[in-house]
């Protein structure tokens, strides 16, 4: 039986869902003078104002304990918030990794010690992070990363570089995949996680200007960064253990349907309009949500086995791969349907939010693991090699 058997279609437990009236009703008054062209960086916009006032309303840390800041709730109701952040567009770009895979990983792996310096004001909107784990000649294979941890008589002397490091020059923190213990050749064996302070001296940090003109990647150097014994999360030599287990997280959740939501949503408002409605884009709608309504079926179930504890690593990558696919797919079909619309007036802001979703597009299929990578996970899942 392969790993993909035991994925069964679940439904979001009412208490739950019930989350979804406030939420909405607040981001209704929040989001409705911001245009479209914005809205649609979302989950990459950094406004760390908007983060603090979610950690007032408690609706950061939904799923980490109450001991911690946190409220105490399962999966479905943070995939309930998260779904109406990302179709409304809001900027949640600043907490992000904090809130979706740092915290739970620190809470999963980490000592008493750092479950309460790091965790509670993450809880409050007030501590970001950022992951480290590409590097430049690595690509995605996370294996041969060369970035090196070395003991010192204090703690750690770090050494490397990180790349694709999202929204690093907002944040506070990194958690770095690094090597501990010996080469590239014994390549998951001496990988280690550690917290990184990125005001620490020997810390460079760069923004990359994408195509778009946004720099929320990021490329960091560490030149002989000293760190403390207490920067290991977990076992030293546990790294990719902990590591694959965190990419459960980054890869099952509604980010991984939604990043071309508002453009769809503006193409929609046009296409409702007599002046914008044909057969052609009828047609175009309901493939779009034909795919989308199942993936987002899967999306739950993944969350549904995140909360019985499981670590659904493969059925992630499913979601993942299949989720940029749509993403992708968004822009490219509104373009050829718009442009097809010879010498009719289209709207302009959906030309400028067609315009930045097409240019950020290829990096759908770059974060959180190429497809290439993801394919072969899913071959693994599946019998297949």
């Amino acid at each position: 039986m392969s790993a993909l058997d035991s994925l069964s279609l679940t439904a979001i437990p009412a208490q739950d869902e019930a989350l979804r009236k406030p939420v909405r009703e607040f981001l209704t008054e929040a989001m409705h003078r911001v245009p479209a062209r914005v809205r649609a960086k979302s989950w990459s916009g950094y406004d760390s104002d908007f983060s603090r006032e979610l950690g007032r309303k408690g609706w950061l840390g939904l799923t980490l304990p109450t001991c911690y800041g946190g409220a105490g709730r399962s999966a479905y109701a943070r995939y309930v918030m998260v779904e109406e952040f990302l179709n409304f567009g809001a900027p949640v770009g600043s907490h992000w990794i904090a809130d979706r895979q740092s915290a739970p990983l620190i809470l999963k792996y980490g000592t008493e010690a750092q479950k309460q310096f790091y965790i509670p004001p993450i809880c409050r909107g007030e501590s970001f992070f950022c992951i480290g784990m590409s590097e430049p000649n690595a690509g995605s294979d996370l294996a041969s990363v060369k970035t090196r941890a070395t003991r010192n008589g204090t703690g750690w002397t770090l050494n490397g570089q990180k790349i694709w490091t999202t929204n690093a020059h907002h944040c506070h923190y990194m958690i770095a995949l690094v090597r501990t213990s010996g080469t590239t050749d014994d390549r998951q064996k001496g990988l280690s996680q550690l917290i990184v302070d990125l005001k620490l001296p020997g810390v460079t940090v760069r923004p990359i200007v994408d195509l778009s003109g946004d720099s929320h990647f990021c490329e960091v150097f560490f030149d002989n960064v000293q760190l403390g014994e207490n920067a290991v999360i977990g076992g030293e030599g546990k790294g990719w253990e902990q590591v694959t287990a965190e990419l459960a997280f980054e890869r099952s959740g509604p980010e991984r349907l939604y990043s071309s939501i508002v453009l769809f949503d503006e193409w929609l408002a046009f296409v409702r309009t007599k002046a914008g409605r044909t057969p052609e884009s009828v047609r175009l709608a309901g493939r779009i949500v034909a795919q989308l309504a199942p993936l987002r079926g899967m999306s739950i179930a993944v969350t549904g086995k995140l909360t019985q504890g499981e670590s659904p690593v493969v059925e992630a990558a499913l979601v993942k791969d299949l989720g940029t696919g749509v993403e992708q797919l968004i822009p490219a079909a509104i373009a050829d349907d718009l442009y097809a619309r010879q010498g009719q007036d289209l709207p302009i802001e959906l030309l400028q939010t067609l315009s930045y979703v097409t240019q950020v597009a290829p990096s759908f299929s770059l974060r959180g693991g190429t497809r290439d990578i993801l394919r072969g996970m899913i071959a693994r899942g599946l019998g297949l090699r």
